[in-house]
């Protein structure tokens, strides 16, 4: 640790500028110096130190590692295939955690400190970072990220991994091509925005696909444009909601809107667009039953304030005409059901 500590005090005296690809060859010739026996691994961790998130940066070059949990400086769990383990990595101490925090999100704008103890951020790779810090986390700083991981290619990969079967494949890849207005309903992890993604990649390439998302992880090939939500800023402005982009989306001339996911009252204006012509839309929804999608939605719509209840439920019916369910079972991610939407919810294929 010693020499470590040696290699990035003379790094910040350096004055080179704080790029990772720069700081690595300053930091390789520091390190020869300093702890020559291991020169390579000492730069690369002196270089995460100071533009990286320390000794968890490893983890996310892992391709096995899927989300990154922090619980304090000392414990650290990681989840591979589905199953979560304690790592021996550690932080030097509290401080470290904040400070690797508040190195990946200053860029982005975004602070994190005892008057703004809760952040969440899209880091360049992809991935998912959500920190809470004292006072509003009890026993330290905790900090949980979900890494990005590249989606699966099509509708036959998941057949091939046992995701979906025959019947089921057909039924999605007809109901994208005949332009139904699908929600896709799972837990947290069961594989939501994996599975929006298989479906967006039926959609003609000449087709106009707007997506909407609290944080871009959606991965479309074509005609595509991405409107990402994003948080105020540290003065409090330049808020931008789910709710505006879905309305900014219907004055973009889309063929299809796709929204990551749908949480909030956002949910009024895409029912309305796929009731009003934008058929073939897609988005997902918390939600453990093709029922409780359906009242979940219904419920965030009606957050809104626009309509009355009746009113929001008769819109919802007519808008949305398939609910598919996706559920996980230790590291195995599938579908489980698809259910199509009328007066009343009849179960079409399950498994």
């Amino acid at each position: 640790m010693a020499g470590l500590s040696r290699v990035v005090d003379r790094l910040v005296a350096s004055g080179v500028p704080f790029r990772r690809e720069t700081l690595f060859g300053e930091a390789i010739a520091i390190a020869q110096e300093e702890a020559p026996l291991d020169a390579r691994r000492v730069a690369a961790e002196a270089v995460d130190v100071l533009v990286g998130l320390g000794p968890i940066e490893w983890l996310m070059s892992d391709p096995g590692v899927s989300d990154v949990l922090v619980n304090g400086p000392d414990e650290i769990w990681v989840e591979r295939d589905g199953i979560l383990t304690r790592s021996d990595v550690r932080f030097a101490d509290a401080d470290a955690v904040v400070a690797a925090v508040e190195r990946v999100i200053a860029p982005l704008g975004l602070r994190l400190d005892r008057s703004s103890p809760a952040v969440d951020a899209r880091l360049p790779d992809g991935s998912r970072l959500h920190a809470v810090v004292p006072p509003a986390s009890v026993d330290g700083p905790v900090v949980a990220i979900r890494r990005f991981t590249p989606a699966v290619p099509d509708l036959d990969a998941l057949l091939a991994t046992g995701a979906v079967d025959d019947e089921g494949r057909s039924l999605l890849a007809a109901a994208v091509a005949e332009r139904k207005n699908i929600v896709v309903a799972g837990a947290t992890g069961a594989g939501k925005t994996t599975l929006l993604n298989v479906l967006s990649g039926v959609i003609p390439p000449e087709e106009r696909v707007v997506t909407i998302e609290d944080a871009a992880e959606l991965r479309l090939s074509g005609h595509v444009v991405r409107l990402e939500a994003h948080p105020p800023n540290a003065e409090g402005a330049g808020e931008v909601t789910m709710r505006s982009l879905v309305r900014h989306a219907l004055r973009l001339r889309p063929d299809r809107i796709v929204v990551g996911e749908v949480r909030g009252a956002e949910a009024f204006d895409l029912i309305q667009a796929m009731a009003t012509g934008h058929d073939g839309s897609l988005g997902t929804v918390h939600a453990g039953t093709a029922e409780e999608a359906v009242w979940r939605i219904e419920t965030l719509a009606l957050s809104a304030g626009s309509m009355r209840t009746e009113a929001v439920r008769r819109l919802l019916r007519s808008a949305l005409d398939l609910v598919v369910l996706v559920e996980r079972r230790g590291p195995r991610r599938r579908v489980a059901s698809i259910t199509a939407i009328g007066e009343d919810l009849e179960e079409q294929w399950s498994w």
